[in-house]
């Protein structure tokens, strides 16, 4: 019995990979080609904003992101795809790929021959768990780019809470009034600050923030 390189749990397989790991590589790999093409996408110029004024020549408007010109450019999402590529021909006594071709198209050819050395990759090659976890940066980075995480409405922000913890010292977490919530509560230590306490807690609030700052 081994350890999986990815997740660091006992593998009865004697692998390099677990088997849950190996086809959630597998299944990340396969996304790739097309995270990447939805990145095309997002490259649609951006509209420009009226100034009273005619358009023509002027500069074209920039893509919605540089990083996405980035991620899809030479350097970008194939480079380090073409470089697993050439760790895994190396370690097994194969020719030097020749990587040639438009960077769509490179990607899915080194996605390709990856998944081609899937089997031997999750048995055999000591460079498994970083090449897993490369491929699972890679597919979260470029789905946090495509469909970025909702922003988390926290409210207004209060200040520090003033509280005291048993050994006498100040609580000090960032208190946030959260949306349609009636009472401050301090999600550190738990104390709640019903409307009828506000004036007393700034009051509170402001002294800690003098006595820091003279600190």
């Amino acid at each position: 019995m081994t350890t999986c390189q990815m997740c660091e749990q006992h593998d009865e397989t004697g692998g390099q990979l677990c088997p849950g790991c190996t086809k959630a590589t597998r299944v990340r790999l396969e996304a790739l080609p097309v995270l990447y093409r939805g990145l095309g996408v997002l490259l649609a110029p951006a509209g420009g904003v009226g100034q009273g004024r005619s358009g023509k020549g002027g500069p074209p408007p920039l893509p919605v992101s540089l990083d996405i010109l980035d991620i899809r450019g030479p350097g970008g999402m194939v480079t380090p795809l073409e470089s697993w590529v050439d760790a895994v021909r190396q370690d097994r006594g194969r020719p030097e790929a020749p990587h040639t071709g438009s960077a769509e198209a490179r990607v899915e050819l080194a996605v390709g021959e990856l998944l081609g050395h899937m089997p031997w990759i999750a048995v055999s090659w000591p460079a498994a768990g970083d090449f897993a976890q490369e491929i699972r940066e890679m597919a979260t980075s470029l789905r946090t780019v495509i469909a970025p995480p909702p922003v988390i409405n926290r409210g207004r922000r209060v200040g520090h809470c003033p509280a005291l913890n048993t050994s006498g010292t100040v609580c000090g977490a960032v208190l946030w009034l959260a949306p349609g919530e009636k009472a401050v509560r301090c999600e550190w230590c738990g104390l709640q600050y019903p409307p009828y306490v506000w004036a007393q807690l700034k009051t509170w609030i402001d002294e800690d923030t003098k006595a820091r700052d003279a600190a």
